[in-house]
């Protein structure tokens, strides 16, 4: 199609007017809109000087009638216990702070003493939106969750061995009882929850006891992301250990002995000694800017036996998770179930291999350090210390093959000239080199593959060691967070964070300097993907390194800068480069270094055949 001159014009003209119609209809549209605005709300005064005023006072009483009618209807028997005022009760030891509700007869919260938050309250376990409670019949077909009647409490009670107890009862005209007694014992962070039913039979359908437990746990380290990240939740179903943290959900099938809200440091734990029948609990991690780290809600079914009168004992954890603490709280438990001291994350699932590793050996040297060393930042760099000397045998091994490689650079410069692109010729006799040499190539890999299962156990060991919460060191106020230098405006990917860790950077940086040694006295490689590959560990750890415990950065920095110092004095002062020519040069004499081995036979037949198959495929194309 063609267009002239006048054409052209017509579309522009044609367009201006469109443009004009449109804007000139909005501005049109949005003035009738304000016209119409200022109508409504015209009519709107208007009808607020002649309504007749709402009696709210009218309107809230007759919300609490309905709401107190559905409540009495509810309780039936036990209607006096439908509405009432909430009393609190507080017990305490030498560790905590336990404040009782007598609505629902049940712990409401409880402060740990010798733990303060992140604000640098007492850490509190349990908060207003929790709970904890259980169905009984109340009438016919009729039911009520305890946790929504008020119980009447008894005073406290001092016993003998130093314990303290208190009950709470509920008690309706035709005999039924229910009577919740606690015992809290002295120095310790459980509290025993014995459950008595008299009228058993009338109160439960069918000996079920089924438990409805709801609960919020709230943040109390510096980071809640990171917080969110460590929190799970475990339990032990059939005496066997098992956790919960990317599922939302979790069926118990078998009998379950207690299920435990994990927060990085701190749990709440509810313990059946005759375990529970079944259940599940359901678990969503918080991603808001709140400071509410999950939801999680857990059904349990207990059966009991049919009896007019039973007891029920049950115990409830609230404390610190600390290894030690734990095992001995799982004292109690039947031999063959699950410890709670298995929710101390000490290495888990593919890990699992790292816990025997931090079991026998870096907590009880970490422990024999903390015990004359005040300062666990100092304690971190002596338990670095021990490690490197123990493993110090298999570095010096994995120098000592290094430098032999770097004698034979020479002679391997010199292959690479002789077979050029011919890398399976190239290989075959490398490797006829270092069997006359008597050197292993994988001998540098011994320390690398040590360092894995080092690591691992180590940033489980960290990750949840509640010793070095709060503690201070150089620049770093807690060595179980990341040390922020300096704070920053945005937010970088791949767990960088809002901040600058000065340990993540040290780490980083000792770990740049290794590589640019190692590649310095190592031969040249010709692919470039190897040529770089040592620098890339360090630059990733940049991003990954930089949101975790400052212990586990000042322990990578410790240990690479004595990996350097070991490097420099192992092969300055130690290793003789010309005794290793000299022992080389001897040991190609060797008439063993003439033999062969079975896996170098079948390696070498493997590249012979390999070689024969390239050479054919060159022909091939060739003639083509």
């Amino acid at each position: 199609m063609n267009f002239d001159k006048n054409t052209v014009i017509g579309f522009v003209l044609l367009g201006i007017l469109f443009f004009a119609f449109f804007w000139y209809s909005n501005k049109e549209q949005q003035g009738l809109m304000e016209i119409q605005k200022r109508q409504q709300d015209s009519i709107a005064r208007v009808n607020a000087l002649h309504a007749i005023p709402k009696d709210t006072v009218a309107a809230k009483k007759d919300s609490l009638y309905r709401d107190s009618t559905s409540k009495i209807s509810v309780a039936g028997n036990f209607a006096t216990a439908a509405i009432g005022t909430e009393q609190l009760t507080v017990v305490e030891n030498e560790v905590m702070k336990v404040t009782f509700t007598n609505k629902g007869g049940r712990v409401k919260f409880v402060q740990l003493k010798n733990y303060k938050s992140f604000d640098s309250s007492l850490v509190q376990l349990g908060n207003e939106k929790d709970v904890l409670s259980y169905s009984i019949n109340t009438g016919a077909n009729v039911s009520a969750q305890t946790g929504e009647l008020f119980f009447n409490p008894s005073p406290l009670t001092k016993n003998r061995d130093g314990s303290q107890s208190i009950s709470f009862t509920l008690q309706n005209a035709t005999g039924e009882m229910v009577t919740h007694q606690y015992i809290l014992k002295k120095n310790d962070y459980m509290i025993d929850w014995n459950i008595n039913l008299n009228g058993a039979d009338k109160l439960l359908s069918g000996g079920a006891m089924n438990f409805l437990w709801k609960t919020q746990p709230q943040r109390h380290e510096s980071s809640v992301k990171y917080e969110r990240m460590q929190s799970n939740i475990c339990f032990s179903v059939d005496k066997e250990f098992d956790y919960i943290s990317s599922k939302t959900e979790k069926k118990f099938e078998k009998p379950v002995q207690w299920v435990s809200i994990v927060q990085q440091f701190f749990n709440t734990t509810l313990i059946a000694k005759n375990s529970f029948e079944n259940g599940e609990v359901h678990f969503a991690r918080s991603n808001d800017s709140s400071d509410v780290l999950a939801n999680t809600e857990t059904s349990l079914q207990l059966k009991i036996q049919n009896a007019s009168s039973v007891n029920i004992p049950l115990q409830l954890y609230y404390g610190p998770n600390d290894y030690s603490i734990l095992q001995h709280e799982s004292k109690g438990f039947d031999k063959k179930a699950a410890g709670m001291d298995r929710m101390v994350n000490l290495g888990r699932d593919v890990y699992s291999f790292v816990r025997p590793i931090n079991q026998w050996i870096i907590m009880p040297v970490f422990d024999f350090f903390a015990g004359f060393v005040k300062n666990f930042g100092w304690v971190i760099l002596l338990l670095t210390v021990f490690i490197r000397l123990v493993t110090s045998p298999l570095t010096y091994s994995s120098y000592l093959s290094g430098a032999k490689m770097k004698v034979l650079k020479p002679e391997l410069d010199a292959l690479k000239k002789k077979f050029g692109t011919d890398q399976q010729g190239y290989a075959m006799e490398q490797m006829k080199l270092y069997k006359e040499a008597g050197v292993n190539p994988l001998g540098g890999c011994i320390p690398a593959l040590l360092q894995i299962p080092i690591f691992f156990a180590l940033y489980s060991f960290f990750n949840s060691n509640i010793a070095l919460r709060g503690q201070s060191f150089l620049w770093a106020k807690d060595l179980s967070s990341y040390d922020s230098i300096l704070k920053l405006p945005f937010n970088v990917p791949l767990n960088f964070g809002d901040h600058i860790s000065l340990f993540t950077i040290t780490a980083v940086l000792t770990s740049f300097l290794i590589s640019i040694y190692n590649m310095a006295s190592t031969p040249t490689q010709d692919n470039p993907a190897m040529k770089y590959m040592p620098y890339i560990f360090p630059f990733m750890m940049l991003f990954f390194f930089n949101g975790l415990p400052s212990a586990l950065t000042w322990y990578y920095t410790v240990s690479n800068s004595l990996t350097l110092i070991l490097q420099l004095i192992i092969q300055k002062k130690i290793i003789n480069h010309d005794k290793i020519l000299a022992k080389i040069d001897e040991k190609r004499k060797s008439p063993k270094a003439k033999a062969k081995s079975k896996w170098q036979e079948k390696y070498e037949q493997m590249m012979e055949t390999q070689k024969k198959v390239q050479d054919l495929k060159s022909k091939t194309q060739s003639k083509k």
